[in-house]
């Protein structure tokens, strides 16, 4: 096992390892944890009774935080005429076509977050989904960032919209705040989340559907909650 920092040490032993919190108890804990010398982020870990390798088994889709991340996401829109101008009003970084694409080709160039594109864009998109698809930016019907609807597509990414998807473990990681935001913002980011994973359970999912609930702090121990009155909710 790898020797653990003094800060982590602390942090562990504000947590009992053996209980498992309600949500307002361990996002107020989670808060407590935090000792960086910066503001953590937040991260809901879900693990879930399914199996992945099955397609009706897939949990996935987009959910807009109230309270956004806390962090700024700078978007690339790919797209053409007036698809251009409309992406440009709703407050994305960089818009355009064949240009961006030439730029991350030949300059390695990932000056964004997230990535947009139209659907007739769509070709020129492929020449460089061998370097989007690891990064997790390769645009996405099922995550909306394949739409004609540039404008709202960018708003809401700004607005602090993240997208869910259950990994080949079964787990599902993703951020729901910074640590100062507050127990008050980041129980309503957590409950937003945590009620889209719980709809988007699948028929064909046998058993128990949250087999573990955590939250930690990017450099904090995780705070196991209770999985079975969440879904009692």
């Amino acid at each position: 096992m790898p020797k653990r920092g003094k800060k982590y040490t602390e942090s562990l032993k504000l947590i009992d390892r053996a209980k498992l919190y309600d949500v307002n108890e361990a996002l107020d804990l989670v808060q407590k944890t935090s000792k960086a010398n910066f503001d953590e982020t937040v991260e809901l870990a879900v693990r879930l009774g399914v199996d992945p390798r099955h397609a009706d088994q897939q949990v996935r889709g987009t959910v807009v935080l109230p309270h956004g991340t806390g962090k700024t996401k700078k978007v690339l829109v790919l797209a053409k005429g007036e698809k251009i101008q409309e992406a440009e009003a709703a407050g994305a970084e960089y818009v355009g076509g064949d240009e961006f694409v030439d730029k991350i080709q030949k300059e390695n160039w990932f000056d964004f977050d997230v990535v947009i594109a139209t659907p007739d864009m769509m070709g020129v998109v492929g020449k460089i989904g061998r370097v989007l698809g690891p990064k997790g930016l390769m645009p996405n019907p099922k995550s909306g960032t394949v739409t004609f609807d540039v404008a709202k597509a960018v708003e809401e990414t700004k607005a602090g919209k993240v997208e869910y998807r259950v990994d080949k473990a079964a787990i599902i990681n993703v951020p729901i705040g910074k640590a100062s935001f507050g127990t008050d913002k980041l129980t309503d980011n957590f409950k937003t989340i945590m009620s889209e994973i719980i709809k988007a359970k699948p028929a064909s999912a046998k058993g128990r559907y949250l087999k573990s609930v955590t939250v930690s702090t990017t450099m904090g121990p995780g705070i196991k909650l209770n999985g079975q009155k969440l879904m009692e909710k």
